[in-house]
């Protein structure tokens, strides 16, 4: 029988590995939940046993190799009860945002054609039931089981089960019959590394969510490739599962890589609880979205403001200290050149005095690696952590590639904007336009039921055309890629001037007055300005001029919060060329929604729809011609 160590080279499966942790470790704490106040562990023999027992459930409901379910849940134990237990009757999973509306999720479901459901709690089941007895329905599947059977009492029986059930019918299923044990463990044999192991359906920023399905070794090899990188494999692996598991980040490192390290991964209680949750555990490694850092750069600095008069003075001069050897250390970085030793006794210094307690309150302090994904980030929030001692580092990769192909690498001094180099194992060459193409292990099989779709992005030769435009440049001998934006989202002005906006939103959302940034201008003789307020902060500045508001809309309607934006934009455009200003914009009466269909479930906004949603603003920009 193959070892852990060959596991996780490519040559093996998810539930292997997790069989194998079991037996070498078993009474290792695997997963950790905070219950009524106090955190519980699971070993690494319970988890097995639970999945085992899921799978049992599964095969006792007649699934077989090839069929899938649908989890639609927040993070819980029991998500991955029910991953690991299905992949090892050779089911494939598919992940639905809990944030997702019920239209999205029959959609969902019905074109994966799942047999069964499993729901987190009361609000996720009555999103299915709805699915089913609305429009086409969900004619292929067969049970519900949620984990939270809270306010389910009056439902009809069976609809949903909880899913103690599935595994009730699976410790059943194997009392009744000896040798389904014996089966289930030849199944998990039969397994082979290319084998379909999940579905992630890509987030529809331009269309519909289309299926990616990826097996177990683009997942695998994409999680081991990337701790290799970092030199996390012989480091303790700790971390806080918040991000949707449905996402391949999440998946990737809270389920995958922590197969792979064997360490420990704790629930956060909800997104609402991260910074508290992240304090309680002090984890080793922590994987932020961009708005997760920016919420905690901004939660310190609030709390900065009311503190005492020394305290303050002691947090600027440390900062204005801090940018300054911050900066040295980038141009070190960028000629290939080392700190000085004048440099690192001065962070000394300050680390004692300042930065050590302020990675302690964010409860990063044990952290050895940090990373930074799911969309681009503001330079600004990277450079308040590598001031105080807690570079992020960042990547690059995409659902199809398995999740990473470059990364910013362990030891080397990150630059701000780069993705870093390729993972080992990963090709790349850039295509007519730079678009960045790749070629790797982690390269997914194709879109579910979609074969043009596939062969619009899986080229000859196994490469993979990602639509994102990057630069290239060369450090240290290696070359790390910096993207540049979508493909799709190239804006051409009536000028023909070729316009990534990405860069533009992402310098206006530096300033903590501004939530979200949309840059328009396709076919336009200037760019304009969509601009998301950020309710807290800019109620925060509002109250302390006694400004008087009641909602997001009567704040965003204030002529000081409108000047105050005008600040911001002006601010911006002296940072870019006459031809990339943004010339007039428009504050938003509402906040972006989800529910709404302006973004996505991963906070994208819906580019697609940006000519209907906003009509009315585009022609406060453009006039009667937009």
């Amino acid at each position: 029988m193959a070892d852990v160590d060959t596991l996780v080279r490519g040559e093996g499966v998810m539930p292997q590995l997790l069989r194998d942790r079991a037996r070498q470790h078993g009474d290792r704490i695997a997963l950790r939940e905070k219950i009524q106040g106090v955190w519980k562990g699971t070993t690494w023999a319970e988890y097995y046993a639970a999945a085992r027992q899921a799978a049992l459930g599964l095969m006792s409901l007649g699934l077989v190799r090839g069929d899938r379910i649908v989890i639609a849940s927040e993070d819980v134990p029991q998500w991955f009860h029910a991953d690991l237990g299905a992949q090892m009757l050779g089911v494939q999973v598919v992940g639905i945002y809990p944030t997702n509306p019920w239209l999205e999720l029959q959609y969902i479901a019905r074109h994966c054609q799942a047999k069964v459901a499993i729901t987190g709690d009361q609000e996720q089941t009555d999103k299915v039931l709805d699915a089913m007895a609305n429009g086409e329905g969900l004619p292929h599947l067969k049970q519900v089981f949620c984990v939270d059977m809270k306010g389910l009492r009056r439902y009809a029986p069976g609809r949903p089960h909880g899913f103690e059930r599935l595994l009730e019918m699976g410790r059943a299923l194997e009392a009744a019959d000896p040798q389904a044990g014996v089966r289930l463990d030849a199944m998990i044999d039969d397994l082979t590394p290319d084998d379909v192991a999940i579905l992630v359906y890509t987030s529809g920023t331009t269309g519909p969510p289309k299926g990616a399905m990826l097996s177990h070794r683009n997942m695998i090899y994409g999680a081991y490739a990337y701790a290799s990188a970092r030199d996390m494999l012989d480091k303790r692996f700790e971390s806080v599962c918040y991000l949707p598991l449905c996402h391949v980040a999440e998946r990737s490192y809270s389920t995958v890589l922590h197969l792979i390290t064997g360490g420990t991964v704790n629930f956060a209680e909800s997104i609402d609880t991260v910074a508290t949750n992240i304090r309680e555990v002090a984890p080793t490694f922590f994987l932020g979205v961009p708005r997760i850092w920016e919420k905690l750069q901004q939660h310190f600095e609030f709390r900065m403001k009311d503190s005492g008069r020394l305290q303050r003075a002691l947090y600027r001069r440390g900062m204005q200290r801090g940018r300054v050897l911050s900066d040295r250390r980038a141009e070190r970085a960028e000629s290939g050149g080392t700190v000085s030793a004048a440099d690192r006794l001065e962070f000394f210094v300050w680390y004692w005095l300042l930065f050590r307690n302020m990675q302690r309150h964010m409860g990063l302090n044990r952290t050895h690696t940090r990373m930074c994904g799911g969309a681009s980030v503001s330079p600004e929030t990277l450079r308040f952590f590598d001031i105080i001692g807690l570079p992020v580092g960042q990547g690059y990769g995409l659902t199809e590639a398995g999740g990473l192909s470059f990364v910013q690498r362990a030891g080397r001094p990150h630059v701000a904007g780069s993705c870093g180099p390729e993972l080992p194992g990963t090709e790349w060459r850039l295509g007519d336009d730079n678009e960045v193409l790749v070629r790797s292990p982690g390269v997914f099989r194709g879109y579910l039921f979609d074969d043009k779709g596939s062969a619009d992005v899986l080229l000859p030769d196994g490469w993979l055309a990602s639509g994102d435009i990057v630069e290239v440049h060369e450090r240290d001998g290696m070359r790390e890629i910096t993207v540049v934006d979508r493909k799709k989202a190239i804006i051409i002005t009536s000028g023909g001037k070729n316009i990534a906006p990405s860069e533009i939103e992402n310098a206006l959302k530096d300033s903590p007055y501004v939530r979200e940034a949309i840059v328009v201008g396709e076919g336009r003789k200037f760019l304009g300005g969509l601009i998301q307020i950020d309710f807290d902060t800019v109620g925060r500045w509002a109250a302390e001029r006694s400004l008087q508001y009641t909602t997001y809309k009567s704040l965003s309607l204030l002529p000081e919060v409108i000047e105050l934006v005008q600040g911001v934009v002006d601010a911006v455009n002296g940072r870019f060329a006459r031809v990339e200003n943004v010339r007039r914009f428009v504050i938003l009466e509402k906040e972006l929604d989800h529910d709404d269909g302006e973004l996505t479930a991963t906070q994208k906004v819906r580019r697609g729809l940006i000519n209907k949603k906003f009509a009315r603003e585009l022609e406060q920009i453009y006039g009667s011609t937009a």
